[in-house]
């Protein structure tokens, strides 16, 4: 076991980004980004078998090949530091079908998960005019809107 106390701030570093390569081989990341929203999106394909679409794919993640319906993926880490639920940015609230969202707890175990409509995430979202965006913040009155899927158990 490595005892990260002993390593230098370098040698933390290396660690971190051989850590990523090594969850990038395994196609669980696909991006150089932090780990949270490729996660999201390996899970919720895997879990689903969605087929997960090029990067470029604008405003949707995801496909369930049988259905047809396009998925966008999110997911926030609440960390003791920082406990917001905001996600990241929406560009086009009108480019998908359903919103996948994940909670992970700080060590990245999941804490809720949602399919969430896209009227829901229209309803609940607010316009960042500085951004382009849409802010949305998966709270927990989400899970009793109407047509809104609990599907923590399926994801864990």
């Amino acid at each position: 076991m490595i005892n990260l106390l002993e390593l230098t701030a370098s040698e933390l570093l290396m660690l971190h980004n051989a850590i990523n390569e090594e969850l990038r081989r395994r196609n669980i990341l696909r991006s150089a980004n932090g780990p949270t929203g490729d996660l999201a999106e390996h899970l919720f394909c895997v879990a689903f078998g969605w087929l997960l679409e090029r990067n470029s794919a604008k405003a949707y993640d995801a496909t369930d090949t049988v259905t047809g319906v396009r998925y966008q993926i999110k997911g926030r880490r609440i960390h003791s530091r920082n406990k917001s639920r905001q996600l990241s940015a929406i560009r086009d609230l009108s480019g998908f079908d359903m919103l996948a969202a994940i909670l992970f707890a700080e060590d990245y175990s999941i804490m809720r998960a949602a399919l969430i409509p896209a009227s829901v995430v229209q309803d609940n979202s607010a316009y960042i005019q500085h951004t382009n965006s849409n802010r949305f913040f998966l709270r927990d009155k989400i899970w009793n809107e109407p047509g809104v899927i609990d599907v923590t158990d399926r994801l864990r």
